[in-house]
């Protein structure tokens, strides 16, 4: 009996070693997955705060909280159950989608450096200010609809990146790790975005806090005569703090955005260049690889793996800029006047009705 008792907990820790090793793999093949993302992800943290902007500070959080809960709606329910789906019923999507979603990350990098050469969005911003003079409260659900459909997009190019990176697990593995990303890159992105809209303020408070040491500990209610050498020693450190916080978000914002509009560059040109080599149009991947590996080796041996990647992320930016600007031609002078005549047919018809 004793025996038998032995076997069951062998077993038994057999049993908790695999599950073990399986939560091991998810968590392995999540965080490889997440990582492919990271420049929707980049992105999508440097958009969101513009959201919360021109709203009271007392309701920038809420705001980015249903932003939240809608983008994690957006990957759970519609996102997850449709990619694995695809991944059943025609896997063989997967790609041409894929690339699909590199030609929209490629546009919209594209759109954003032509936006800061030929400036077009007054138009918009003056409506979005009347409607806030006449209804703060309608334009604050118009933010956050558009805030969730930019996200939809954007949450779709990340679960398609993921399901490419685990193409080749079971079906109950690709449920999970899609399930892992959608819930951490969505806490990370917006717990972020939190913390950066924020900022400003705990900046503000921090540079008018004359008492820093007692707000520490709990002690605001000590009358402001009584001596308090830890706030003197403090103010020093979390004045120049707070007024830095305030000076550098707007520059930091810029910088964000930047690097958003890089990453999406890389990570689009990335992915079609990846995809055409699935195809069989390896040319253009190769030469890229081929400066790349030139341009490491040219370099010192400490920066050589540095050089390497920095040269290919830059040959693939610069691909992705050619293809986002062939797109904003094909939207503008293609694919909007055929949605144009679309539109006056169906008003004609109406009319007509």
């Amino acid at each position: 009996m004793a025996s038998g008792l032995f076997a069951l907990l062998d077993d038994v820790a057999g049993i908790a070693k695999v599950a073990a090793s399986s939560v091991d793999d998810i968590v392995a093949q999540a965080g490889k997955a997440g990582a492919k993302a990271a420049g929707v992800v980049i992105d999508d943290a440097a958009v969101t705060p513009r959201y919360a902007v021109g709203f009271a500070a007392a309701r920038e959080l809420p705001i980015i909280w249903r932003i939240a809960l809608g983008s994690l709606r957006n990957k759970l329910l519609f996102l997850l159950p449709g990619a694995l789906i695809l991944a059943v019923v025609a896997p063989w999507a997967i790609t041409p989608l894929l690339m699909a979603g590199g030609v929209f990350l490629c546009f919209e990098g594209a759109e954003k450096l032509l936006e800061l050469v030929l400036p077009h969005g007054s138009q918009d911003s003056a409506k979005a200010g009347e409607a806030a003079a006449g209804d703060p409260t309608a334009l604050e659900r118009q933010k956050i609809a558009g805030a969730i459909k930019t996200d939809f997009i954007l949450s779709a190019e990340i679960m398609a990146i993921t399901l490419a990176g685990v193409s080749d697990q079971s079906f109950w593995m690709k449920a999970a790790v899609l399930a892992i990303v959608g819930i951490g890159i969505t806490a990370a992105v917006y717990g972020v975005v939190a913390l950066i809209v924020k900022a400003d303020d705990v900046g503000v408070a921090l540079a008018a806090n004359e008492r820093p040491a007692a707000s520490l500990l709990g002690l605001r209610r000590l009358e402001p005569g009584e001596a308090n050498w830890p706030d003197r020693a403090l103010r020093w450190l979390t004045r120049p703090l707070g007024r830095g916080l305030v000076v550098g978000m707007p520059h930091f914002l810029g910088l964000l955005g930047a690097v958003g509009t890089a990453a999406m560059l890389w990570v689009g040109g990335g992915i079609i260049i990846h995809g055409l080599e699935g195809y069989g149009l390896g040319a253009l991947g190769h030469s890229i690889h081929d400066l790349s590996v030139a341009t490491g080796k040219a370099l010192p041996a400490g920066l050589s793996g540095a050089g390497e990647w920095l040269a290919g992320a830059v040959l693939a930016a610069a691909f992705g800029l050619v293809v986002g600007g062939i797109a904003i031609v094909a939207m503008h002078w293609v694919v909007s006047p055929i949605f144009k005549l679309f539109r006056k047919d169906e008003r004609k018809a109406s009319l007509g009705g």
